[in-house]
This record gives structure tokens, C-alpha cells and sequence, in this order.
């Protein structure tokens, strides 16, 4: 399972979202999170969303490109 942690309102979410359905060529179900049903989430990530996580490995904010989901997927 992908875990995407977003928030309402992120045009970079959208973005890394449409990439990431894009490079999922495997069909790995995606749980999107919003990080502002959470108060640890928020804290945790308020700075470095969207992320994408990935068995034990994640791609934050604007180190979201093509090579890296493709390199987080192939895990």
C-alpha cells in the first residue's frame, strides 16, 4: 500500500498525485491521508507534504519527480 499524505488546497499535491497514478504501472492501491485530520500527522509532515511512502522508504515535498516515485516503486 502507497501511502499519500496531502492537504486541501496544495497545487504540488495534485501535481505529485497525477505523476504518481501515472508511474503506478503495477496497480499498487493508494491511500491518500490528509494531513489535517491528525494533529501528530500535521505536525509531522505540515512543511514537507505531499509525500509518498513506499514499504520503509518516502519521497517529501519537492523531491517528488519522476525519478524518484519510479525509484520508491521498484523497491
Amino acid at each position: 500500500m502507497i501511502r499519500f499524505y496531502t492537504k486541501m488546497h496544495c497545487p504540488l499535491c495534485v501535481e505529485a498525485r497525477e505523476l504518481l497514478d501515472l508511474l503506478n504501472t503495477a496497480a499498487i492501491p493508494v491511500e491518500e491521508i490528509d494531513i489535517y485530520q491528525s494533529d501528530a500527522l500535521l505536525e509531522k509532515y505540515q512543511l514537507l507534504i505531499p509525500v509518498i511512502a513506499y514499504k520503509d522508504s518516502a519521497v517529501y515535498g519537492n523531491e517528488i519527480n519522476i525519478e524518484n516515485i519510479s525509484s520508491l516503486l521498484a523497491e
